[in-house]
């Protein structure tokens, strides 16, 4: 078929997938499905092999993130059961005091914390982040804002156990070790870089907390944050805890001391809960992450270690984890709390299976036709150039769609064609879509209004920390791949 109807049915595609989704609000995944077979019929490849073609691009993506991806949602379910992240919020501040506390905690945010969803996050971090932000001065809701929102986006797509990266790495057949030594160069310098430059333009007037920040009446000088933690709702004092109200029940019941107490505050509800250390708590998720990079590093090296290739396979070292962060939460909060969180957590996770898959199908249906062969002939010899184009592709998705996996997904599937026929390393389109899908996140994505919400923000401050903080992040993002792609063969 001619070079301008392969490229025009493709471009006609998604601009339909993007409406479809913005204008009339059908599921993503719907959305992409119908995209991955409109694409398939329209290029020629028949009803019988468009179908084909899609369920086997659905079922190698599953085959190689599917395990991952429901290993890091329950590890994270529990996490949360546990209350892990108020206590590590509460020790960062103690250790890293009012200077390094952005850092480490944008940080923390991006990498280990991932297998947490975001909203889930923000919701049970948000009450402890209001309260570093005075000891930061007088722009620290701004600094606190664009900590919050550069690690949460950063970590989604490009850090491994964020699903989107795990995803990505998936779609273009990316190791998950390799994608977890690529994610952290990239994530780690553009985090603290991130939040070093809006630190200092917020100082220099970029904030105004009169025009940026809301005033929100809270009880007890805390927010009631509607989110559900495995059926069961996990509250907490003022002091030292976030209050929460179960979305299920709406009832709130709060903790002192460790142990849950009724509305009254005078009567406990639950005697089996007993604190851990917190480095118990996440020693299993961090020993499973050393696992597979060290892993990763021997394979780059050459060595072959058969235990730490056993060890070290994602798979094995993540089901591990998950095997002993049980046995952990099992002692910590009973075996009945816990294994609500693992249903919770799989309801949860139930969608980011079905648009990892789906973005593979997708994926699958370009490749079998000729996109890759037209793309090549308007690309250099260089790897700059597909990676700009992929960057600016998932941009402007981000921009039209408002979900920063979905965008990512999709222009990886886009591009992936060309990966294979310049000999481009895989890893650099999975950064290269990762950065882009980050620019400019505004008020189609729901993280921006819980930013706004939970962190005292007006939609003023919030456009500064989450829309250009991010997108400050997703071009230096961009540089970081871009160097990387001068030092991979």
């Amino acid at each position: 078929m001619p070079e301008w109807y392969t490229l025009g049915v493709v471009a006609l595609v998604i601009v339909a997938v993007v409406v479809v989704i913005v204008r009339f609000r059908v599921n993503p995944v719907i959305a992409l499905a119908l995209g991955a077979a409109a694409i398939g019929l329209l290029t020629g490849l028949g009803p019988v092999d468009t179908v084909s073609t899609m369920t086997q691009g659905f079922g190698d993506v599953m085959m190689e993130a599917g395990i991952l991806i429901g290993w890091g949602v329950l590890i994270g379910a529990m996490l949360n059961e546990l209350g892990a992240i108020t206590r590590l919020v509460e020790s960062l501040m103690r250790v890293f005091g009012r200077r390094g506390i952005p850092y480490a905690l944008g940080l923390s945010l991006a990498t280990y914390l991932q297998t947490i969803f975001v909203d889930v996050l923000i919701v049970i971090a948000a009450p402890l982040a209001r309260r570093i932000a005075p000891r930061l001065g007088r722009v620290g809701t701004g600094i606190v804002g664009v900590t919050f929102a550069v690690g949460l986006e950063m970590g989604i797509v490009m850090m491994v156990p964020g699903f989107a990266a795990v995803a990505l790495a998936g779609l273009l057949g990316v190791p998950l070790g390799v994608m977890m030594l690529g994610g952290f160069a990239v994530v780690a310098p553009t985090v603290v870089l991130t939040i070093l430059l809006m630190s200092l333009f917020f100082r220099l007037g970029f904030w105004n907390p009169e025009r940026d920040e809301q005033v929100v009446v809270r009880d007890d000088d805390e927010a009631v944050a509607a989110v559900s933690t495995g059926g069961t709702a996990q509250a907490v004092a003022t002091g030292h805890d976030p209050l929460l109200v179960s979305t299920e029940t709406g009832s709130v019941r709060t903790r002192v001391g460790g142990v849950p107490r009724g509305p009254a505050g005078n009567r406990p509800v639950d005697r089996e809960e007993r604190e851990q250390p917190l480095v118990l708590l996440f020693a299993p998720m961090l020993v499973a992450l050393l696992l597979i990079a060290a892993q990763a590093v021997l394979s780059v090296a050459e060595v072959e270690v058969p235990v730490m290739q056993f060890l070290g396979s994602p798979v094995i070292a993540l089901l591990l984890a998950v095997i002993a962060t049980g046995v952990i939460g099992r002692a910590a909060v009973g075996t009945k709390r816990i294994e609500k969180a693992v249903v919770k957590g799989f309801q949860d996770g139930g969608q980011i299976f079905l648009l990892t898959g789906i973005g593979g199908s997708l994926a699958a249906v370009i490749a079998k036709g000729d996109l890759g062969a037209v793309l090549q002939g308007y690309f250099s010899a260089t790897s700059f150039a597909p990676l700009l184009l992929v960057w600016a592709m998932a941009a402007v998705l981000h921009i039209a769609v408002g979900s920063v996996t979905l965008s990512a997904i999709t222009a990886a599937g886009i591009i992936a064609p060309v990966a294979a026929t310049m000999g481009l390393d895989p890893l650099l389109i999975a950064l290269a879509a990762g950065s882009g899908a980050l620019f400019c996140i505004h008020v189609t994505s729901n993280t921006f209004w819980l930013l706004q919400t939970f962190l005292d923000q007006s939609v003023r401050g919030t456009l500064k920390t989450v829309t250009v903080g991010v997108s400050l992040a997703s071009v230096i993002a961009l540089g970081m791949t871009l160097l990387i792609s001068l030092v991979l063969p």
